[in-house]
C-alpha cells in the first residue's frame, strides 16, 4: 500500500454499467470514515481496459466527512471508452 495514501481502506468501488453512463467509464465510490474526527478526502481512480492498462484517470474529493459516516459518489471519464473497463483505486488521501 505503500504510495497509495493513507485511505485505501477506506474506500470501496464498484462498476457503473457503460451503457447507464452513456458509453463513458464511470464507477461509484464509497467513503467511510473510520477515523474518530472529519476528514477529508480525494480518491483517484483509474479505469483499465482487459489488458490492465489505464485507458482513464479521474480524480474525486469529498470534504469534512464526519467520524464514522459513509458518502457514496459518481465519478465519469471524460471520454466514451472503446471497450469495457475496470475501475481500480490508484490513489486514496484522507486529511
Amino acid at each position: 500500500m505503500q504510495g497509495r495514501g493513507n485511505a485505501v481502506k477506506d474506500v470501496e468501488l464498484s462498476g457503473v454499467p457503460e451503457d447507464t453512463a452513456h458509453g463513458h467509464p464511470a464507477a461509484t465510490v464509497k467513503i467511510t470514515n473510520h477515523t474518530d474526527r472529519s476528514a477529508s478526502y480525494a480518491v483517484q481512480v483509474d479505469f483499465e481496459d482487459s489488458s490492465g492498462k489505464t485507458v482513464e484517470t479521474t480524480v474525486t474529493a469529498l470534504r469534512n466527512l464526519g467520524p464514522g459516516q459513509t458518502a457514496t459518489l459518481l465519478t465519469f471519464g471524460e471520454k466514451p471508452a472503446a471497450a469495457p473497463t475496470t475501475p481500480k483505486i490508484a490513489k486514496a488521501q484522507r486529511d
